[in-house]
């Protein structure tokens, strides 16, 4: 097989990968909001209605929104906008560099959830069906 269609196979490929990408990253943050309502798999319970708490809800719902790819761009969006605020309130104060602020997560959450805003929740997705079944 030559180089060009190996490439141009590999590059067929990206939908899916976004879709795995997609469904990775929503269960790693589907699991902090898991972890601060109901201490799993670790953690321990955050006050009611205080401000961890509702991250957690947002957490929990929207990755599990995100996990199953429904309503992505909009959900997407508005997580990316938590892990800002997070970023800048929990993190940047305690110094400019994500790496000394603890704050590499919450930056990369940021950009991930905002291009799915973008990109959507690829083939594999809740979304995608609802696409298809409507275009019938």
């Amino acid at each position: 097989m030559s180089t060009n269609r190996l490439w141009s196979r590999w590059q067929t490929l990206a939908p899916y990968f976004l879709s795995v990408a997609r469904i990775v990253a929503a269960f790693l943050f589907l699991v902090h909001g898991t972890s601060k309502l109901f201490a799993f798999p670790n953690g321990g319970i955050v006050p009611t209605l205080s401000l961890a708490w509702f991250a957690g809800i947002l957490e929990s719902v929207g990755g599990s929104f995100l996990l199953v790819g429904l309503f992505t761009r909009p959900v997407a969006f508005l997580l990316s906008g938590e892990m800002a605020i997070a970023y800048f309130k929990a993190h940047a104060p305690h110094g400019f560099w994500p790496l000394m602020n603890h704050g590499e997560l919450a930056a990369l959450y940021a950009f991930v959830w905002f291009y799915l805003s973008a990109a959507g929740a690829g083939p594999w997705s809740l979304d995608a069906l609802r696409r298809s079944r409507r275009s019938v």
